[in-house]
């Protein structure tokens, strides 16, 4: 994720060591995905919990968690997003959190785990921009997850299978 030391827009800037806490009033997580059968664009939110970056030295030995509000999935369209907090889903009640935990980091890629619904399984998030300043640095990341991997098996067909997710975080040395 982070390379050498800028104060500027690059994907390879590296934050001062240290820890920082994502503001989760200023970060967000987007998604895209499709439905019926492909043929429709979703688009939405989640908010996050709460999350901390820990930049080390090596710079591959820093580390990132962050939890997901998974009853905060929004899309505007209230009977989709009831239907995606139900059981038939997400099931938000049984499993209010969806986490990201991650402890590499190799050039622009960030290895960890996302559990979502009880189930754990590896992703990489790709940097694709990173802002540092002195307070603190800015990134955003994408990855694709893969629904049916975590049980999120409802609407076969009619809800996407994927969805590309985009992090766009703020953090602040804590």
């Amino acid at each position: 994720m982070w390379g050498m030391d800028a104060t500027q827009d690059d994907v390879t800037a590296t934050p001062a060591l240290g820890r920082y806490a994502i503001d989760t009033d200023a970060s967000t997580i987007h998604f895209r995905s499709r439905h019926l059968f492909g043929l429709l664009p979703v688009k939405g939110t989640f908010a996050i919990n709460s999350g901390t970056v820990d930049v080390a030295e090596p710079v591959g030995e820093s580390a990132l968690r962050v939890e997901i509000d998974a009853a905060s999935f929004h899309t505007g369209n209230d009977h989709r997003d009831g239907d995606v907090k139900s059981a038939k889903f997400l099931d938000t009640d049984k499993h209010p959190v969806i986490t990201f935990a991650a402890d590499g980091v190799e050039g622009t890629a960030i290895t960890g785990r996302i559990t979502a619904c009880g189930v754990e399984k590896p992703a990489t998030l790709q940097v694709q921009r990173t802002t540092v300043t002195a307070s603190g640095f800015t990134a955003r990341a994408t990855t694709r997850v893969d629904r049916t991997e975590f049980g999120v098996t409802g609407s076969p067909g009619m809800a996407g299978r994927h969805l590309d997710l985009t992090l766009e975080v703020v953090c602040v040395r804590s």
